[in-house]
Formats: C-alpha cells, structure tokens, sequence
C-alpha cells in the first residue's frame, strides 16, 4: 500500500525506526488524552446534554438553549465565569478582534508581553497601517520581547507596576516566529508576578492551537480571558467555523456586545444549525488533538533524521499542536507543503505556490486539503517565503493520515532532490 501512494522502501523503513523511538512520547500524549477526556465528559454530563440542544435557530436567535448550555459546557470545562461561544465569528483573528475592541477604549493601552503579535493581529492593532485599527481609535500599543524564550520578567513587571496598561496580551503560540511556544507553567508564573505588582490591568491569552495540549487552560493559572478557534483544536474537525472567547463574565458581556450590540450582547446570534458540530467537535477535540500532537512528534523525529532542524524536538515538551521545520531553502520548504497538499483527502490534485495573502507582510504558501476551509486540526502546513525558510505544520484528525500525508510529503522532497 505504501508503494501505491508513492512512498519509497526507504522512507517506509526510516518511519518504522522512527516510531520505534516515539513510543515514550505517544504514552504521554494518550494519558493527557485521557484526562481532558473525562473533563468534556464531566462537562456534558453536568450540563445534561441532550438531543434538544443540538436544535437550531434563526433570526435574532432568542431563547436558543443549544447554544446557551454550549457556552455552559466552555465554561466549566475552562474553569471559568462565562464563555461565548458563536458561529458568527470568522476566525481566530476576528475572535480576537472583538475581544481587544471590546475591553480597550480610545487612550487606552495595551501590552504585548510575547513580543510581535501574529502577522494577521498586526494589522488589528495598527502595526500595519489601517484606518479600522485599534491604533485609528486612538488606542496605544507597546511590546516586550521574550528573553531566552521566557517572560522578561524584570522589563515586564517595571512596565506594568506604572498602572497605565489596561490590557496585557499573552500569544501562547509561537506565530511565524522562531520562538518557542509557552508552556501553562510559565504563563502560571509571570502571571502571579504580575498580580503581585498590578490587581487591575486585564491578562488576555491568544490560546490558538493550545486547547487541550496540557491538562490545564490559562483561564485555570489566573488569565482573565482567553481567545481561540474553533477550526482548530477545539472544533475537532467537525465544527465548520466559529470561535470562543471565554473568561471573567463582565469582559465576557463587553466582548458580546461588541460582537452583536450593546444591550442586546449573548441574548441574540441563531446557531443557523451548527450547534450539533459544536457539541461533536468538542466532544471528539481531546482525541483530536491528541492525534496532531503524535503526527507532530513523528514529523519532528523523521525530519531530525533527514537532517532538517524541527522545533520542538521530538522529545521536547509540546505546548500547541504546531511543529516546525526550518530547511533552510525556499525550495525544499515549497516541495514539503506541496507533498502535505498531495497527501491530503481533499484538493490533493491541487499545487500551492506562494502568493501575496491579505493580512500578512510576505508571500505565503498554505498547504491544506481540509473538508473545512482554514481549518489547522485538519492536517497542514503553511509559511512565509522568507529566511531562514521555517514551515508551520499543524492538524491531523488521526494520527495515521497524518503520518502517511507527511511521508508523501518527504518523498515529494526527496523526489525532486533527484
């Protein structure tokens, strides 16, 4: 079967040798499996999920209870007062967006402790010029690079003990950087640092591609609200669009209100059918992502093998499902995400080339043959065409897709090498 997708016997043996020394880490991702599984469950239960919430409504969508008992079910699972939970939202980005216009008011200022915010959020903020930004509603922005990628600890806490930052921003992902991602054990601590020197100013955490990676959230360590997509981990490719915002109840309704209206905030938005893909997204998101997490060790160990640098190692502790290998040239990076392209279920006679994307400063090759259009569980791969040539690998609804999608991928490589 292997040399009907094209993949050659020596690749077949090196993946074989391959999982043969992951077996360590694919334990450790099934325990953590294991656990947020019986916390979704826990949250169903709890909530009586039942075959009346996967209902629909149209219009205003007043009375929705499927969609009501939905963000219910967030809440307790992130352990925290209220959550938001809508197929309204487009993106991450757009999630995002409406919380920081929702909590910042003109003369505010905001604080990015990660360093430059994702290429997309950029544009948001008023980085990149833009008259709809939070810059053009008079709205101050300031960074503070990581250190040794950790929390600047000593820089952060001189800023923020001045009382003049509103809202602190946390990326928990890497972006299209070449930092690592953050671990709940740091965000935990320079959350508490903070606190000791500042009570007020809001911590909002960017979780995109961290949901259920570890067994805690940032909301359990002391976020006050957290940001992510649901065509990521949480949806469990199931969910066809949508976002949540989730956190302290008051900057819950804020976010609501910016989202919908004022007054009217959580009490309107029709789940337009998408609150049973929701609620299965959801409940399958813990073995999902468990999925992404094994397709992302095995690339990194078969990618250190064939010599290309990955982050994280295959040995490392993970913090998001994303995994990157740095090859140092544009052509094998483009031959890679062409190969994950054509180990795809989906659009796998499809070419990517790099193209000039909206929202992001360099051409950009995106890599997916997803059944929903965006989505990052699915199995992909994207980067920008710049030095030093990092892709950004994420996804797999199971592990032996991802797998056999990476292999036709190297064997892409290595088939133009020839």
């Amino acid at each position: 079967m292997y040399k009907e997708l094209g993949i050659s016997e020596k690749i077949e043996k090196l993946s074989n040798e391959a999982e043969e020394e992951i077996k360590e880490q694919f334990k450790k991702i099934e325990e953590i499996n294991t656990y947020n599984s019986l916390k979704v469950l826990k949250a169903f239960k709890d909530n009586n999920i039942s075959e009346m919430h996967f209902n629909s409504t149209t219009g205003y969508g007043y009375g929705d209870i499927g969609r009501d008992t939905i963000e219910k079910v967030y809440a307790q699972i992130f352990k925290t007062e209220d959550a938001l939970v809508r197929n309204q939202f487009i993106s991450g980005t757009h999630a995002l967006t409406v919380a920081l216009f929702g909590m910042l008011r003109p003369k505010d200022k905001m604080l990015s402790i990660t360093g430059m915010p994702y290429d997309t959020l950029c544009t948001v903020i008023g980085i990149e010029e833009n008259k709809s930004s939070l810059k053009s509603f008079g709205i101050d922005f300031e960074q503070i690079d990581l250190k040794n990628n950790d929390f600047d600890k000593e820089k952060i806490i001189e800023r923020v003990s001045k009382n003049d930052i509103k809202l602190i921003e946390i990326q928990r992902s890497r972006g299209y950087s070449t930092r690592d991602s953050l671990s709940i054990d740091k965000i935990e601590k320079i959350i508490k640092e903070i606190r000791k020197v500042n009570k007020e100013v809001i911590i909002m955490v960017d979780n995109c591609y961290g949901e259920f990676v570890d067994t805690k959230e940032p909301t359990e360590v002391g976020a006050d609200i957290m940001v992510g997509s649901l065509i990521k981990n949480l949806g469990g490719g199931i969910a066809s669009n949508g976002a949540y915002i989730a956190g302290r109840a008051d900057l819950v309704e804020l976010c609501a209100e910016r989202l919908t209206s004022p007054g009217q905030g959580k009490e309107v938005g029709p789940s337009l059918g998408a609150n049973r893909s929701f609620l299965q997204g959801l409940y399958l998101a813990p073995n999902v992502v468990a999925s992404a997490l094994k397709t992302a060790v095995f690339t990194a160990r078969m990618m250190e093998k064939l010599g290309y640098r990955p982050s994280p190692r295959y040995d490392e502790k993970r913090n998001d499902i994303v995994q990157t290998i740095e090859f140092g040239n544009p052509n094998d990076l483009i031959k890679y995400c062409q190969g994950i392209q054509m180990g795809s279920a989906v659009d796998a006679n499809s070419v990517p080339e790099p193209w000039d994307m909206p929202g992001y400063s360099d051409k950009v090759i995106m890599a997916a043959g997803a059944f929903t259009m965006g989505s990052s569980i699915e199995l992909s791969c994207d980067a920008p065409i710049r030095e030093p040539f990092i892709a950004y690998q994420q996804g797999a609804l199971t592990y032996e897709y991802g797998k056999l999608g990476v292999l036709i991928a190297i064997q892409n490589m290595m088939n133009t090498e020839k």
